[in-house]
């Protein structure tokens, strides 16, 4: 695959439709990035066949035990360990699921860190320190392709039988690797130029919400489109979860409260315990029996 020059990368193009946008009104140019914006999901639409590969190999990683890690600079980077963060709270998940990983180290999260996109060996010592073995995946995220950072991180994984994902926001990356699967998101020249933070970033988003998202629906932790996998960990989940319980049972809102408390704060747990009029452990043993799968327990 053949690499290009930083000019000649679409996220580095200059945008025809906003030349004069210091001289728009607020409104004027409030409704050209929401313009803009708008493209972005029809773009992400046209790699849906690259994600599907994607989560195809994230969801078989998943099941054998092993993990998911994504990778990346600056925006890219945060949006990474954003979307991981997120996986625990919501699935229920072990937090060893999806692992962010970005240059500069978490002190990155908040400040620029001057020259981590570039620093290879980082790359390498920051995989070695999230422990990631033979069989696992790498997701590296650079919406141009051109951190160098994420290019050795993917040659690294590579070279130890780890399956790689390169995703950017650009047909042809600056630089080039033969990753596994390449997820390209189109998304063309920024309302401000290189501010790859907005169309890129939101690409970027979405297209890691559909692999994580997808990935935990594969793995049972949805019923329906429901959050069974919930802990109700704080007034709004606890309320939350007692209103799936009550949707999924005969039971009324506070019959459904207690039963969520009986099945120490697991709404799936309640769900088993109340639909199979049994106790906690024998409820605790059919989810695992059937690998957490509530669909394939209580029909």
């Amino acid at each position: 695959m053949d690499s290009i020059q930083r000019k000649d990368l679409k996220t580095e193009a200059q945008n025809k439709k906003s030349t004069e946008i210091d001289n728009m009104s607020i409104s004027q140019i409030l409704k050209l990035i929401n313009s803009e914006d708008q493209s972005v999901s029809l773009k992400v639409a046209g790699e849906i066949d690259s994600i599907e590969k994607a989560v195809e190999i994230c969801v078989d990683a998943l099941r054998k035990g092993c993990k998911i890690f994504y990778i990346g600079a600056g925006t890219s980077g945060r949006l990474g360990v954003l979307d991981a963060s997120e996986i625990p709270p919501t699935f229920s998940a072990s937090p060893d699921l999806f692992t962010g990983i970005i240059a500069g180290g978490d002190k990155a999260l908040k400040k620029s860190i001057e020259g981590a996109e570039d620093d290879k060996e980082q790359a390498k010592k920051d995989l070695r320190s999230a422990k990631i073995n033979e069989g696992d995946v790498l997701i590296g995220i650079s919406t141009s392709g051109a951190a160098l950072y994420v290019q050795s991180a993917l040659e690294f994984a590579h070279s130890i039988n780890v399956k790689t994902i390169y995703l950017m926001c650009n047909k042809t990356p600056f630089l080039a690797f033969d990753a596994d699967v390449e997820i390209k998101i189109d998304t063309g020249p920024e309302v401000i130029t290189g501010s790859t933070r907005m169309k890129a970033g939101t690409a970027t988003k979405m297209v890691l919400n559909m692999i994580s998202t997808t990935c935990m629906i594969k793995l049972g932790k949805v019923y329906g489109n429901l959050m069974v996998d919930l802990m109700a960990v704080n007034d709004k989940l606890i309320d939350r979860g007692t209103r799936i319980i009550m949707q999924l049972t005969s039971l009324g809102y506070q019959d459904s409260l207690k039963a969520l408390q009986s099945a120490n704060m697991s709404v799936k747990v309640a769900v088993v315990m109340v639909k199979n009029n049994c106790q906690l452990e024998e409820a605790l043993e059919l989810l695992k029996r059937e690998d957490g799968n509530l669909r394939k327990i209580i029909q």
